[in-house]
């Protein structure tokens, strides 16, 4: 088949390699602008190989209906497509398009499904390819493959070692399933929908008088972006790599009770803790032990508003 990719980065960019090896032809790739530094994954393997590359700021224009015509593609494939990819275009390739989601849909529909599944406290994850149609997450699914979710993972070791092999086989294997003609679309149970926001800093502040199972997901699933954060005199530090760890009888919310080379064990409300590993108040992360000297940070101070 002929196949558009939309999408960016190193998951695209193996993408792309898995279906080449597979038969099929890449007629195109579209991806956001440059920004600066090294060149996209996804447009570097493109250029490499000869296949036109598309870089639109928006795909509500006219130029980008035309390169999706130019393609002549059987099947566009949305790969970490981050743009809104509107739904006219995707019904020009022959067989319309797919797209990929870091969750089990309808379940944790939105842009930082990853990050609120932690967050939530989620013990299994998986992955989505579906028929995109005009709602965000909203179509049929093709195919899902789950996993189970690391104690300690955060957004970032969750994404790496999980769900980017598990999706990028996902996305290989549905479209064979299209190729063979037996890619199913199964409608998403709107009774299980949910959706979240984009995981912004309004979301990331961390509340140490809450448990600390909670307090633990909220700094895992915002790590590395866009990193939880507590209040230190006039500051903002950003915490990273979570572990749940006693507390001390009697402890106010918020007193950090040890620093060492592990990290700063902080007094959550339930009487547990959570130690975070590495933080920054502002540069580059450092070991929390680091930070702490710099910032005058010392046990018995008290974290947050």
């Amino acid at each position: 088949m002929r196949i558009l990719l939309v999408g960016q980065a190193a998951f695209a960019a193996d993408v792309l390699q898995r279906l080449e090896a597979a038969g099929d032809a890449i007629a195109g790739v579209v991806c956001p602008p440059d920004t600066g530094g090294k060149p996209d994954p996804l447009k570097q393997a493109a250029e490499t190989r000869g296949v036109p590359v598309h870089q639109f700021r928006s795909l509500k224009t006219p130029e980008a209906r035309r390169a999706f015509e130019a393609a002549r593609a059987d099947l566009a494939a949305l790969v970490y497509a981050t743009q809104i990819v509107p739904e006219t275009l995707l019904r020009i390739p022959r067989l319309t398009a797919i797209c990929f989601h870091p969750s089990l849909l309808p379940r944790y529909r939105g842009g930082s499904a990853i990050a609120w599944q932690l967050i939530r406290g989620e013990t299994r994850t998986g992955v989505t390819v579906f028929w995109p149609d005009a709602g965000i997450d909203t179509g049929p699914i093709l195919l899902q493959r789950d996993a189970p979710v690391d104690p300690d993972d955060t957004a970032g070791t969750l994404y790496y070692r999980t769900l980017y092999p598990l999706g990028v086989e996902a996305v290989v294997d549905a479209v064979a399933l299209i190729r063979e003609g037996r890619a199913p679309r199964i409608a998403q149970d709107e009774s299980e929908a949910s959706y979240d926001p984009l995981c912004r800093d309004e979301h990331a502040a961390v509340d140490w008088g809450r448990p600390a199972a909670a307090v633990h997901d909220l700094i895992r699933g915002c790590d590395p972006q866009p990193g939880a954060h507590t209040r230190w005199r006039d500051g903002r530090v950003r915490l990273y790599e979570p572990k749940r760890v006693p507390g001390t009888a009697g402890a106010a919310p918020g007193t950090v009770l040890a620093i060492g080379p592990e990290g700063a064990a902080v007094a959550c409300g339930d009487g547990g803790a959570v130690r975070w590993a590495r933080g920054r108040d502002g540069g580059t992360k450092a070991a929390a032990a680091e930070l702490a000297r710099a910032i005058g940070l010392e046990p018995g101070a008290r974290l947050g508003p």
